[in-house]
C-alpha cells in the first residue's frame, strides 16, 4: 500500500473528524479509508487514532505524527506545483489566533468571502486573547496588533485599524467629560493590558504630542470584559473601533478627544517561517491584504 497515500487520507480523517466524510471528499470507501490509517499504524508501529463508535481523537502520538504529516504534504503539494507550473488548491486546516475582539462581523465576512474562494480550507481559531506559541502550539499564523512584532517571527501588514478612548454618558454625567488629556489622571481608566506600557498613553493633537499617565481600576487582556466594564459605566476604555463602532453610532458610548490622534494600530499577519509557507496560508494572508479587507492601505 502506498504510504504517501495513506498519509493524505490520515490528514483527511483528522481534519474532518470522520473516516466516512473522509472517505467521500477522497472517493474511497470507508473500508479502504480504515485499512490505509491501518496500514500507517503497522508501519509506524503506534497507534495513532483513538476510536469508538461516534467520536476520533489522536494520541499523542498522533497528534505529532498529523503535525508533521500535515506540513509535510502541504510542501510536497506546492513543491510539486512548483515544478509542474500548475495552481495548488489550498486546502486543510488553518490554525489561527487572534485578539478577542476579532470576533466581528469584519472579520466573519472575511472568513465566509475567503471560503467561498477556497471552500477546501477549514479554520479553527483561537480568540483566547493571548500571546501564542505559533511552533510549540502548532499554529499556522497569529493576527496580532502592535507597532513593533517580536522580531523572531516573519510579520506582514495585512490591515489597520484605530483605537478610541470611549465612556458611557452614564459614566460622564457621573464624573464629568475630561476637555483635556491631562484630566485622564483623576478619570476611572479601563486598561487593555497587552497594550498599557507603563500605564501611559500618547496623545498627538493640536498641541503636539503629550504622554498621560493613568492607574487602572481594571486591567485585562479581554476586550469583551473592558468593552463591557464601560458599557456599565465603571471608567473610560481604550477600544478598537471594530469594537465600539455600533455602541457609538447608538449613543451607548461617547468617543472622547475627538481633535486627538490616539493608538493607530496595524494588523500583523505572523509566522514562524518564510520556508515552504503553505498554499492556505500564504493565499489567505494574500486574501487578508487585498483591497483594504481588515482596514486601511497595506503596503
Amino acid at each position: 500500500m502506498d504510504t504517501l497515500r495513506s498519509m493524505r487520507v490520515f490528514r483527511a480523517v483528522v481534519e474532518l473528524d470522520s473516516f466516512v466524510r473522509a472517505s467521500e471528499r477522497l472517493g474511497l470507501s470507508p473500508a479502504m479509508v480504515s485499512k490505509h490509517v491501518m496500514h500507517l499504524e503497522r508501519h509506524l508501529d503506534a497507534r495513532l487514532l483513538n476510536r469508538s463508535s461516534r467520536h476520533l481523537s489522536l494520541t499523542e502520538i498522533g497528534k505529532v505524527y498529523f503535525e508533521q504529516c500535515r506540513d509535510m504534504l502541504d510542501n510536497l503539494d506546492e513543491v510539486e506545483a512548483t515544478v509542474g507550473r500548475t495552481t495548488v488548491v489550498p486546502r486543510g486546516m488553518l490554525r489561527l489566533s487572534a485578539p478577542v475582539w476579532f470576533a466581528n462581523p469584519i472579520f466573519t465576512r472575511t472568513l465566509a468571502a475567503y471560503r467561498a474562494r477556497f471552500p477546501d480550507v477549514t479554520f479553527d481559531i483561537d480568540l483566547s486573547g493571548r500571546v501564542v506559541n505559533l511552533v510549540e502550539e502548532g499554529f499556522d499564523l497569529a493576527l496580532r496588533v502592535s507597532e513593533a512584532p517580536a522580531p523572531a517571527l516573519i510579520a506582514r501588514p495585512v490591515g489597520s485599524v484605530a483605537f478610541y478612548l470611549v465612556a458611557s454618558p452614564a459614566y460622564l454625567a457621573r464624573a464629568g467629560v475630561p476637555r483635556q488629556p491631562q484630566e485622564l489622571a483623576v478619570h476611572a481608566l479601563i486598561s487593555y493590558s497587552l497594550m498599557a506600557a507603563g500605564n501611559e498613553l500618547r496623545f498627538d493633537g493640536p498641541g503636539g504630542g503629550e504622554t498621560v499617565r493613568y492607574q487602572p481600576v481594571l486591567q485585562s487582556n479581554n476586550e469583551s470584559l473592558l468593552h463591557a466594564a464601560a458599557l456599565d459605566a465603571m471608567g473610560i476604555a481604550l477600544l478598537p473601533s471594530w469594537q465600539a463602532d455600533d455602541d457609538l453610532a447608538a449613543g451607548r458610548l461617547v468617543r472622547l478627544f475627538d481633535s486627538y490622534q490616539l493608538v493607530s494600530g496595524k494588523v500583523y499577519a505572523v509566522y514562524a517561517s518564510r520556508r515552504y509557507l503553505s498554499p492556505k496560508v500564504r493565499t489567505f494572508i494574500d486574501f487578508l491584504a487585498g483591497e483594504g479587507r481588515l482596514g486601511g492601505n497595506v503596503p
